[in-house]
């Protein structure tokens, strides 16, 4: 079995520390874009280094999870304003009102009919909006699911967690929605990717393990070794393996698709990473709520 990959990590100072980067994602114009969810900005960093951020208007909404959508555009949600929003890559933002109050919307991402898919934690509905603005919302068939982070799979569905249902949902297009339970009480699904294997990955905050579920609902965990690192988000990687943070322990982790963890450590202490992606760059990106985006690159 080849042994342990180095990993070099380089930190990008973005913002200052009560700015809060959170979620990250790859443009389609070679730059990582990230919100900033406690100063209601939109940054965007190049892997040179170079950062630029776009202010909402209001910025009081929260920017959480950001993607890219099938318009050229990132498209992000903002939490505490109950709205969805567009961003062009020259800094150009939009803002679309949700139709039911106090959604809370959390994960979006571009599914495979060229709209954008979003989870609505507060409402417990998964919504769907048009690069227009035309918002479809469908019910939860599980009261109080809180869903969280959203993905497309490889069934052309779109794949996303329950964090209090304790469960992985599907959604198909015309709104039919599949529940899986997840075996370990209380696991606290939040981040979920694609991983490229055939399979969802997940990430359970409140079991310290990592998931996989396939498209028929056969699921695997994997427990981390420290049970209190709480990972959050997980994205796939150009090597073959999965990535994620672990937001408690200061630590971004890697597994194999059979299952081998690593471990790596942050440079900054209690830098609180949350989200993650792949860069243009094939090295792993993930902003940290202290104020700087850091890259971890395999050699």
């Amino acid at each position: 079995m080849p042994g342990r990959p180095a990993v070099c990590v380089t930190e990008f100072s973005v913002s200052d520390r009560e700015a809060g980067p959170y979620g990250i994602t790859t443009g389609p114009d070679g730059a990582l874009w990230f919100t900033m969810v406690h100063d209601g900005r939109i940054g965007r960093i190049t892997p040179d280094g170079e950062t630029t951020s776009h202010r909402l208007v209001p910025d009081d909404g929260g920017p959480s999870v950001i993607a890219a959508g099938p318009d050229g555009a990132l498209w992000f949600t903002e939490f505490r304003g109950h709205r969805i929003g567009r961003v062009g890559t020259g800094g150009d933002i939009t803002s679309f009102p949700l139709p039911t109050p106090e959604a809370g919307p959390f994960g979006i991402v571009a599914g495979p009919d060229d709209a954008l898919w979003f989870t609505e934690a507060g409402a417990g509905r998964v919504g769907r909006i048009t690069t227009g603005g035309h918002v479809t919302e469908f019910e939860l068939p599980v009261p109080g699911a809180f869903p969280s982070v959203i993905t497309t799979g490889p069934d052309d569905r779109l794949w996303f967690t329950m964090n209090r249902a304790n469960a992985i949902g599907a959604i198909a297009g015309d709104g039919a929605v599949t529940v899986h339970e997840l075996p370990t009480p209380a696991a606290a699904p939040v981040g979920i990717t694609d991983g490229g294997d055939g399979a969802l990955w997940f990430v359970e905050i409140g079991a310290g393990q990592v998931g996989r579920i396939t498209p028929d609902g056969r699921i695997d965990e994997f427990a981390l070794p420290d049970p209190a690192s709480r990972p959050h988000a997980i994205a796939a990687g150009a090597d073959g393996n999965c990535w994620f943070t672990e937001w408690g322990a200061n630590r971004v982790g890697r597994i194999t698709p059979g299952g081998r963890i690593d471990e790596y450590d942050l440079p900054s202490p209690s830098s609180e990473p949350h989200g993650i992606v792949q860069g243009p760059d094939g090295a792993m990106w993930t902003a940290l709520e202290t104020g700087t985006v850091a890259r971890l690159a395999t050699h």
